[in-house]
């Protein structure tokens, strides 16, 4: 830990820590999204789809993230529900222009709004309609209503038009994501 670092968090000016989950199908633009927002110098080259799950960290201006990618292929889906307790918050990232397992998202999210690690508690959700650059993507307004997100009262959620590879999107996403955990922290 560097000296700055000590002395603010001495000064009470170290940045709080929050658990992030990021959800969402294979191929979805989740690792992509995290990857975008790191530094620069942080960022990868290549992405791969994630087996399992990786962790990954970034800060905003004045949180320091520890976002959960959790694989969104079928087979790991079930790996989810481990990591709802410790989730802060939760980003759910969908492929606008897979409009064929658009009803396949709306089953994970409903699986997962009825999670009881999830039911009750008031964690908000931030969506990201991806790959807005694809010709058959559908407008953000088109994947709210495909998901039913209208019907989510309890939480706190948003839902951004996103491209992560040019990262468009994105920090809109996150500022509307920080202010939320904010709200609930104070």
């Amino acid at each position: 830990m560097g000296l700055l670092d000590r002395l603010s968090g001495l000064l009470g000016l170290k940045k709080k820590e929050v658990h992030v989950l990021c959800l969402g199908l294979d191929n979805s633009g989740k690792t992509t999204i995290i990857n975008k927002l790191k530094p620069s110098n942080a960022q990868s080259q290549d992405i791969v789809p994630t087996i399992g799950f990786n962790i990954e960290k970034f800060k905003s201006s004045s949180l320091s993230f520890t976002v959960f990618d959790m694989s969104g292929q079928g087979r790991y889906r079930n790996l989810w529900e481990h990591y709802y307790k410790e989730g802060q918050a939760i980003i759910f990232v969908i492929d606008s222009s897979d409009k064929l397992r658009m009803v396949v998202a709306k089953e994970e999210l409903d699986t997962l709004l009825n999670h009881p690690d999830i039911k009750h508690r008031r964690i908000p959700i931030l969506f990201f309609a991806n790959k807005m650059d694809l010709r058959d993507a559908v407008t953000s307004v088109k994947v709210s209503q495909l998901l039913c997100l209208e019907n989510i009262k309890d939480k706190p959620w948003h839902i951004c038009a996103s491209d992560a590879i040019k990262g468009e999107g994105l920090q809109e996403g996150v500022d509307w994501l920080q202010d939320q955990i904010q709200a609930v922290k104070t």
